[in-house]
């Protein structure tokens, strides 16, 4: 019976200590969001001089239904 108990002693260790580390990870809060920094959208000056596709199939739809 003591031998069981001394071989089951270092298991037993790890299981609670793998259960702290869970639970350490758990309770804690997540992280702060990282942003982009100072990167910033640059428009392109006449970058949209024309309808996409998907744009101008709906604007015909809109018009054969109003007629």
């Amino acid at each position: 019976m003591i031998a069981v108990a001394v071989l089951l002693l270092p298991l037993l260790g790890l299981l609670l200590y793998g259960m702290d580390r869970v639970e350490d990870r758990l309770a804690a809060r997540p992280p702060e969001p990282r942003h982009a920094g100072g990167r910033r959208l640059r428009l392109i000056p006449g970058g949209r001089q024309h309808t996409p596709p998907h744009a101008a199939h709906r604007q015909h739809e809109q018009q054969s239904r109003a007629a």
